[in-house]
């Protein structure tokens, strides 16, 4: 079945970075596009990132564009997150997240079925 464990959350004060991990096992890793997401205390869940099959195409909701970066290695099966210039609106638990089918290039929330358990990052100010 698919396992999605993320690694690399953590407390870090206003300003600092962190680098989020997820390996990925159960699915042809290289035929999938991946996403991270994120859900702070009494919010919905929100689709922070998005990353195509090949690693070519991204794309990020306003609130992270120009200070979160996600990329992936394929012989790796491993998609990262990397987070700089954090701000503590940006504190919440983050998700890896694959689609359902193989999609090549998800950009929906309801294109993903798969999940990680999450990994918590906290930004203090």
């Amino acid at each position: 079945q698919v396992q999605l464990v993320e690694s690399g959350g953590g407390l870090v004060q206003a300003g600092g970075s962190l680098r989020l991990s997820c390996a990925a096992s159960g699915l042809t890793f290289g035929n999938y596009g991946m996403g991270w997401f994120r859900q702070a205390p009494g919010k919905e869940r929100e689709l922070v990132a998005t990353i195509s099959w090949s690693g070519l195409s991204k794309d990020y909701t306003d609130s992270v564009r120009g200070r979160f970066t996600i990329s992936r290695d394929n012989a790796k099966r491993t998609v990262y997150l990397q987070m700089n210039s954090l701000k503590p609106e940006d504190t919440a638990v983050y998700y890896c997240a694959a689609p359902r089918t193989p999609l090549r290039n998800p950009r929906l929330q309801s294109d993903f079925g798969f999940w990680g358990q999450g990994t918590q990052v906290t930004v203090s100010s």
